[in-house]
């Protein structure tokens, strides 16, 4: 498989896009899955891939007002990005490849949800989403968000600390890694029928940084409970980290010992690695780092490294010295 790379390639000011870097992106997975598919797309792949994206409209889903005091602690430094642009421009894949997926995604249906705690535990059980909310306290968390595509969004995220599930699940002393898993419900997700991808979507972090006070479950935003496109009902954040590495729709937690196998990771390695942490100084083999796109407003600013967070995470990485940190 051929990848072209330009490690350094700047995105000019008056570029609106890192769309460009999208569909470039794309196009290396569409390579990586020809040697595979190269009967079936050898009548044109555009059309194949088109088939994958058309997926009628669902009813709306009917979200809730959801309430909970903010979190001074984490303010971003920013301005919100406004509800409609968060809601409308989104990266799930199994809802298709494109960022307008968000009427196809009103077919996830997240009543009643269930996660499955596993692995390495005291005791493995299966744990409603209502009974889970019972047991913690909400609170709301305005963060960035930065994509490895190069934009970004502010939001205020509603949920509570991914520490507080990792005490309910009281893994053992020699669980090192979590490794989350999203749902993969063929008969609603038309993006589970792309076979070169390698589903269900699968992502991880060391215990560590699911302990970290960042790290966090979010189960709504801007006042209400969370869109199917943005990952509902229950969502992991981990704002220091590219969007990426941020399960959707979690369905399983599984801790374990050995360092688990991450979707993107999977299909490419060399340009989304397990660690993914933003670093404007480190480009993206395919594009830079350096500056990203304000969603909302299409505004170009610098990147900042760890996305601001340092003085929160910066110290996890220090004794990581021989680990690709950033993606």
């Amino acid at each position: 498989m051929f990848i072209r790379r330009r490690r350094g390639w700047e995105i000019p000011e008056s570029a609106v896009t890192p769309e460009t870097a999208v569909l470039r992106r794309r196009a290396v997975l569409r390579g990586t899955a020809a040697g595979g598919l190269a009967g079936a797309l050898a009548a044109g792949p555009a059309r194949a891939w088109s088939l994958f994206d058309s997926t009628p409209a669902a009813p709306p889903a009917q979200l809730k007002p959801l309430s909970a005091p903010r979190n001074a602690r984490y303010a971003a430094g920013r301005d919100l990005t406004p509800a409609e642009a968060v809601e409308s421009y989104n990266n799930f894949y199994e809802f298709g490849e494109s960022k307008s997926i968000a009427d196809a995604a009103q077919a996830l249906k997240v009543a009643p949800w269930t996660i499955e705690l596993t692995g390495m535990v005291k005791v493995k059980r299966t744990i409603g989403l209502e009974d889970l909310l019972r047991q913690v306290s909400l609170e709301e968390r305005v963060y960035r968000h930065r994509c490895v595509e190069a934009w970004a969004m502010t939001v205020p995220w509603i949920g509570f600390p991914l520490a507080d599930l990792v005490k309910l699940a009281e893994p053992l002393g020699s669980a090192t890694y979590l490794k989350f898993t999203t749902q993969a419900d063929p008969k609603t997700m038309p993006g589970l029928h792309q076979p070169w991808y390698p589903w269900p979507y699968t992502e991880g972090l060391t215990l560590q940084e699911a302990m970290n006070e960042l790290a966090f479950l979010s189960v709504g935003m801007y006042g209400k409970t969370m869109p199917p496109q943005d990952g509902a009902p229950i969502r992991v954040t981990v704002p220091w980290k590219y969007g990426f590495k941020s399960a959707k729709s979690i369905v399983r937690v599984e801790f374990t010992d050995q360092r688990p196998a991450t979707f993107w990771e999977s299909l490419q390695s060399t340009e989304y690695g397990f660690w993914a942490n933003v670093n404007p100084a480190v480009p993206h083999p395919r594009w830079s780092q350096a500056e990203e796109r304000l969603i909302g407003t299409n505004r170009m600013v610098p990147t900042q490294i760890w996305n601001g967070y340092g003085e929160f995470v910066a110290a996890m990485y220090a004794d990581k010295t021989k680990e690709r940190l950033f993606a």
